[in-house]
């Protein structure tokens, strides 16, 4: 299989395509009861979905679930400073443009002249690193907001015993 040279012809059978996918996602939730969804983007970009149920719903179902697996795989919480989870995070987006750009300069050699198509994994390992983000970011101002500071204005310091009055 490879990719179809002719645009129009591309944006028919990707059309057609989609149609049957859709179908074949609607039997599988009919005859198991499963919340299918699946999300399409056209070679124009243009987003396409069909969801059992709301399709919100699924994708926040899909990417909590996806967070909670990443989180065993890489534990922000324990980190003892908050600095060090960031960084990490960091660290894991940089790697992630370093294989984007190998794979668009790869696909530049492969197909020449050819339309780029988005990498589906790495979107998703972003996502997915911008919730953790967010947790980190949550857990760190609920953290900040449960300890009480408290400040007494009324104290004086005591003075050192080499300085004298």
């Amino acid at each position: 299989m490879k990719l179809i040279e002719s645009r129009e012809a591309r944006i028919v059978t990707f059309s057609k395509r989609k149609r049957g996918l859709f179908k074949k996602a609607d039997a599988l939730s009919t005859l198991t009861g499963a919340d299918v969804g699946v999300l399409l983007f056209s070679p124009t970009g243009k987003p396409h979905f069909y969801g059992s149920t709301s399709i919100d719903k699924i994708i926040d179902k899909f990417l909590e679930l996806k967070l909670d697996d990443r989180e065993q795989d890489h534990v922000d919480v324990g980190k003892s400073n908050v600095f060090e989870a960031f960084e990490d995070l960091c660290k894991e987006v940089q790697a992630l443009d370093e294989k984007e750009k190998e794979r668009i300069r790869m696909y530049k050699v492969m197909h020449p002249g050819s339309e780029i198509p988005p990498d589906k994994q790495r979107l998703e390992h972003l996502v997915a690193i911008k919730l953790r983000l967010d947790k980190v970011r949550k857990e760190t101002k609920s953290c900040i907001q449960d300890k009480p500071f408290k400040f007494d204005l009324n104290v004086v310091p005591e003075p050192d015993e080499e300085e004298s009055y």
